[in-house]
């Protein structure tokens, strides 16, 4: 073998800094949430301010959790769309539970939490054994859940939301693990900053050194030929369906104790942001790419434009469209940053 056939196996080339860069997947969602934050930091004194910063930080949290699991779902090569009526679902089970069956508040969050696992669990054996498509189970486990929050919790209160949630024994015990705060300075910090914080280095954890990772990555990429090579791919899509399903009731528990109150319409039409921010983070629709903390970028450039826009006083209409140019630039410039790494030594 001659010099010059080594030197040419792109094998035993080193890619340049630039080009590892350049493969990130949040590379391009990092200098769009730098972008926007000089853009809102410059454009009105209120985004930078104590009260101003901690709005959007709470804000792009409770979207970030669920874009980080989002994130992981779509990484795997699915999508759910039941993620955002799962919120709202949480939510009612506790609210309905405590206020109006008076059963204890620790035992219904409890058999929220169970409700949660189990809708996921569902979820995933559906999508594996029946090799529907994704979109079509979850939309079908949406419109159910919808309906059930409606009309179930309409049968029980009389009403399509729980009030007087506050006045439940032990809620301001629970408040702590779901709706508490801390102050530095004139900085309010939401325990659901923590919580995203967390779950981001958990979920980048198990992408990048557990071998669960390498399966989700895996059956995202191809599962059939993840399948041969030993990969549990129905336990590995159950496990991802039920993140999401376990997200969506750390959300739904966190806007309950802060709000002290659910509508049974909580988290509907949600569930499109979420998947915008996984894809905005970097994540391919196709499934097998993309990073947690990408998403949770995506959700950071969601919960400052959100703000930024009021902040600024400008019609927040423009949201929706922002949205819509968000979600198309994020998958041109993905698709482009791709092309660019691949050709790049």
């Amino acid at each position: 073998m001659t010099a010059a056939s080594v030197t040419a196996d792109e094998r035993l080339v080193t890619p340049s800094w630039a080009s590892r860069m350049m493969r990130r997947p949040e590379v391009g969602a990092a200098v769009a949430a730098l972008i926007i934050f000089v853009f809102f930091s410059t454009t009105t004194d209120a985004f930078l301010s104590a009260g101003g910063a901690a709005t959007w930080l709470e804000s792009s949290a409770q979207f970030g959790i669920m874009a980080v699991a989002v994130a992981l779902l779509m990484i795997g090569g699915e999508f759910d769309l039941s993620a955002g009526a799962m919120v709202g679902t949480t939510g009612l089970i506790v609210g309905v539970l405590a206020t109006h069956l008076h059963v204890n508040l620790w035992v219904a969050v409890l058999v929220s939490l169970v409700a949660a696992a189990l809708i996921g669990a569902l979820n995933g054996w559906l999508v594996v054994r029946t090799r529907l498509p994704s979109f079509i189970v979850t939309l079908g486990t949406f419109f159910v859940l919808q309906g059930v929050n409606l009309a179930g919790t309409k049968l029980v209160t009389g009403q399509v939301s729980v009030q007087g949630f506050a006045d439940v024994a032990g809620f301001y015990d629970a408040r702590w693990a779901f709706g508490s705060s801390a102050q530095f300075g004139g900085f309010t910090l939401q325990i659901s900053v923590v919580w995203w914080f967390l779950l981001t280095a958990a979920a980048t954890w198990v992408l990048q050194r557990t071998r669960p990772g390498n399966w989700i990555f895996a059956v995202g990429g191809d599962e059939n030929s993840a399948r041969q090579v030993g990969v549990p791919v129905l336990r590995t899509k159950i496990g991802l369906f039920m993140t999401t399903a376990l997200a969506a009731f750390l959300v739904g528990m966190l806007q309950l104790f802060k709000t002290s109150t659910v509508q049974a319409s909580t988290g509907v039409g949600q569930e499109f942001i979420y998947i915008i921010c996984a894809v905005v983070g970097g994540c391919l629709l196709t499934g097998g790419y993309g990073s947690a903390i990408g998403a949770a970028l995506g959700a950071l450039i969601y919960g400052m434009t959100l703000q930024g826009i009021v902040f600024a006083q400008w019609d927040n209409n423009w949201l929706k469209a922002f949205l819509g140019v968000m979600l198309l630039g994020a998958v041109l410039v993905n698709n482009w940053v791709r092309r660019r790494a691949e050709m790049r030594k």
